[in-house]
């Protein structure tokens, strides 16, 4: 669905009188035009739309003869006054949002496709504005469900996970994030097709997906080129049946599932050791000493989800439980993470040390990738704990100013950080730029990426 933003408020700018841009004119251009904004050259604007959005901007101009004006989309306002590159990591990658275009009179034109909440236009001269306003667009469908608790703060998690997710899944794919990547990630699935199913059961975009993914990565190769995401696969697949019934969508699967149960036996030897051509679980446990005690974690889990669904369809499942069999001969040993002992939850039983390691520092070394794993990790011995630990993560997003939720957040961030909807002042740091790592370094960071609304699943599951 397509939806026309105005404005919420200016946050910047030079022109004295901007309030014109407020009004809700009709979004078309005449030559009668009375109520327009001027600016001159050098002049700049920042406009706040209030929420994150995945799309452009439509800019009326009245007056402006090929007019050159630099559009800059941010998710913080740090990221709309950035310049490319830089010590921030400001980028156009998977999609431009800083670029330079040119006006025309009586024109109305659309700029942009990105995920933004804040624009700043920068004029290259004379110009009368009519209006600018967001072309966002979202899914809007009817939700099977909502939370519809007394709690406040799970309140607010569950409307900015909705719309990190009906945001990311808008261009009829499931998308990884509306900045970058626009791309589907199959791993990165899991948590938003367990979200998308708990809010509105089978859908055209998880299926058309799932296909899609399928032919762009034929046997002998691995889902993404990663094969922790092929086990991934396996596991949505599996997920997505269980919640929707859609069996013919399912069965057309299975060929491919057999082809790939082959793969994966070729990969676990005979005394269960992995031998994978790469290992990955998510970025805050790469390369570090827990993660293939990860990857065999997914692959269980993975193992575990293949029998139910081929038992489900009839198959002889006596491969996949040899598999099972090799894999279980050695112990999944978490040293550290968190997200590995959230997925040991989901592959085995979990110690009394995993326990006490899970709870540890409440909501510290959790990530937006893993936290459904994780909560629920928590919440199959300590229920309050796991609700307190998701209030205290996902709170410390929104009290930044988050109406969407990240590709990653550490709430070791939180200590003397800046909101997203303000600049830094003297002393602070940026909450986007300053941080982040691997392939979201700074304002490379998507602040809208699918796979943290795997919570709202969670909510539903322990929160009613």
């Amino acid at each position: 669905m397509i939806e026309y933003i105005f404005p919420k408020r200016v946050i910047a700018a030079d022109s004295a009188t901007c309030e014109k841009l407020f009004l809700r004119q009709p979004l078309q251009i005449g030559l009668g035009e009375r109520q327009t904004t001027s600016f001159f050259r050098n002049d700049f604007i920042i406009l706040d739309f209030g929420a994150e959005l995945c799309g452009g901007i439509r800019i009326l101009a009245y007056r402006a003869e090929n007019i050159p004006v630099r559009i800059r989309f941010g998710e913080s306002m740090s990221e709309c006054c950035s310049e490319l590159g830089g010590p921030q990591n400001s980028t156009n990658d998977h999609s431009l949002r800083d670029f330079t275009v040119y006006l025309q009179n009586y024109s109305d034109m659309s700029f942009g496709q990105s995920g933004f909440r804040f624009v700043r236009l920068d004029f290259g001269g004379e110009v009368e504005i009519k209006s600018v306003v967001a072309v966002s667009q979202i899914l809007k469908k009817k939700s099977r469900y909502c939370y519809k608790g007394n709690d406040e703060q799970i309140r607010a998690i569950y409307e900015s996970a909705k719309r990190t997710v009906d945001l990311c899944a808008s261009g009829g794919y499931v998308w990884d994030g509306i900045k970058r990547d626009r791309l589907v990630w199959v791993g990165d699935m899991a948590p938003e097709v367990l979200a998308l199913t708990t809010l509105y059961g089978r859908l055209s975009e998880v299926e058309r997906s799932l296909d899609y993914a399928r032919k762009q990565f034929p046997l002998p190769g691995w889902m993404n080129t990663m094969p922790t995401y092929s086990l991934w696969w396996i596991i949505i697949l599996a997920d997505y049946y269980e919640r929707t019934g859609a069996k013919a969508f399912a069965s057309r699967q299975i060929p491919y599932l057999l082809g790939l149960i082959q793969q994966i036996n070729a990969c676990v030897d005979e005394n269960g050791e992995l031998h994978y051509p790469s290992y990955f679980v998510d970025w805050p446990t790469h390369g570090q000493v827990d993660e293939k005690a990860g990857v065999r974690a997914i692959n269980i889990y993975a193992m575990k989800r293949a029998v139910w669904l081929l038992h489900s369809f009839g198959y002889n499942c006596s491969l996949v439980e040899s598999i099972l069999a090799r894999l279980r001969l050695v112990e999944i040993e978490v040293k550290e993470s968190k997200q590995v002992l959230g997925l040991k939850f989901f592959a085995t039983e979990l110690s009394e040390t995993d326990k006490k390691r899970l709870i540890e520092g409440g909501a510290r070394g959790m990530s937006t990738f893993m936290s459904y794993y994780i909560l629920k990790a928590v919440a199959s011995f300590d229920k309050p704990r796991a609700v307190a630990m998701m209030k205290e993560y996902y709170g410390g997003m929104l009290d930044k100013g988050a109406t969407t939720f990240w590709e990653d957040f550490d709430i070791a961030w939180l200590e003397n950080s800046s909101r997203i909807d303000e600049l830094p002042r003297d002393g602070e740091r940026d909450i986007h730029g300053d941080f982040g790592a691997f392939c979201y370094i700074g304002f490379r960071h998507s602040l809208c990426h699918g796979w943290s609304a795997g919570v709202i699943s969670f909510m539903e599951e322990e929160c009613l």
